[in-house]
């Protein structure tokens, strides 16, 4: 196919003969892909907002919180509180094998009252083991964060949010200052935040045993937590089924009451998210195509009517020597240059659209950054440039196989 100034020139009357025609036409091509690209776009909003949920806490982390059976069990009634121990956190680390990270929490709730020389204000406390901060993904700003021989000496240490910073030290330094809670001092060791949970960063960690120890808590656990690395979604499930075992074992309720203790496996909960959005993808690649094809049948219908309306035309191009091939070149390059001259400037608009949501919509918790990545665009434009072509063949074909002396006659 070879592009001429005087083919352009020929191709720009025709259009000009028959502006709202091919205006009307080229609306629906341009409308179609604008609508896939803003279906797309908001999809992949709704994923991103749907994954940043999902990274407040560590994907592969399974929750194990307690309960109360529903079941009757071996002569036990139903309505028993589950409650969970130290010894049970010791009994699931030692027994359940690919472990990443583990750790218990042990709630200290109410108004707490946390002090700093004349500055106070209340929060709300987590006890810890140190391996909680990757189940969180808490990002430490400065200092550190619980560690192993916190919790083995009883150490009164504390780890601060950044609200909690600013509320109390208003901009001076906090590590190794030391603060009040329910007037008992406590070392600041860390600061950390957590970009994605502004719930977080008003909280205070300290060290599960300490916190055991001085707020009555005795051996007492509120969640057990562990991730399970970079095992198998199989392997993930069995890990927990094996949980859920042992603990249903060491607190005799049937391992069949899903009331005994909840458990949350995030892994599995993000795989179906995203199995969902696969089929999402595929439903607007459905209807946005379908749109296109409803477009790329208008512009074929009109190269149908403009092939007759230049019978004549074409008839004495052909008794002047012109070549099928030729009269298939014009009718194809027309097709072509309308269907996609209308789709770029509906993939720009739509792609200028999700710029504008992106950047001056506000911040949601399921909707985040609309964008089309670029090989998409790309693979819709180079759709376009196929459809152009197939809309142009039939006409282009018909063009083709008109006899001159038939169109003189017809004439």
């Amino acid at each position: 196919m070879i592009f001429s100034l005087d083919k352009f020139q020929e191709i720009l009357d025709t259009v000009k003969k028959n502006k709202l025609r091919t205006f009307l036409t080229c609306f629906s091509v341009a409308w179609g892909i604008f609508i896939l690209i803003i279906l797309l776009g908001a999809g992949t909003g709704l994923e991103n907002g749907v994954r940043e949920e999902f990274n407040r806490d560590a994907i592969n982390s399974v929750w194990i919180r307690r309960g109360q059976t529903s079941k009757p069990y071996k002569g036990l009634q139903p309505g028993r509180k589950i409650q969970f121990t130290n010894e049970d956190y010791e009994e699931l680390k030692r027994s359940i094998e690919g472990i990443e990270y583990m750790s218990s929490r042990f709630y200290v709730w109410g108004n707490n009252n946390i002090t700093y020389k004349e500055e106070y204000d209340t929060f709300n406390i987590i006890s810890s083991h140190p391996d909680h901060q990757y189940l969180e993904n808490t990002q430490l700003m400065q200092g550190r964060f619980i560690n192993a021989l916190d919790v083995e000496q009883y150490r009164k240490v504390a780890a601060i949010g950044n609200q909690v910073e600013a509320a109390l030290f208003k901009g001076k330094p906090a590590i190794g200052e030391y603060i009040g809670i329910n007037g008992i001092s406590f070392k600041v060791i860390g600061t950390f935040t957590d970009e994605r949970d502004e719930w977080q960063q008003r909280l205070i960690y300290l060290p599960l045993s300490t916190a055991q120890r001085i707020f009555n808590g005795r051996n007492r656990v509120h969640v057990i937590s562990f991730t399970t690395g970079d095992v198998s979604p199989e392997k993930g499930a069995a890990m927990e089924k094996q949980a859920q075992q042992i603990l249903a074992t060491r607190h005799h309720f049937d391992v069949t009451d899903e009331r005994a203790v909840h458990i949350g496996n995030r892994w599995e909960e993000y795989l179906k998210y995203m199995r969902l959005f696969g089929g999402i993808r595929i439903f607007i690649w459905v209807i946005g195509i379908g749109t296109i094809v409803a477009g790329i049948v208008g512009v074929s219908n009109i190269m149908l009517i403009a092939v007759k309306e230049r019978t004549r035309e074409i008839g004495i191009r052909k008794a002047l020597g012109a070549s099928p091939w030729s009269i298939i070149d014009l009718i194809l390059t027309e097709s072509i240059l309308i269907t996609v001259l209308s789709g770029y400037v509906g993939l720009l608009l739509g792609i200028g659209v999700l710029e504008v949501v992106s950047n001056y919509m506000p911040p949601s918790t399921y909707f985040r950054n609309p964008e089309v990545d670029w090989k998409v665009a790309l693979g819709a434009f180079l759709l376009l440039v196929f459809a152009g072509c197939l809309a142009g063949f039939i006409p282009a074909r018909k063009a083709a196989q008109v006899k001159p002396v038939q169109a003189l006659h017809d004439e």
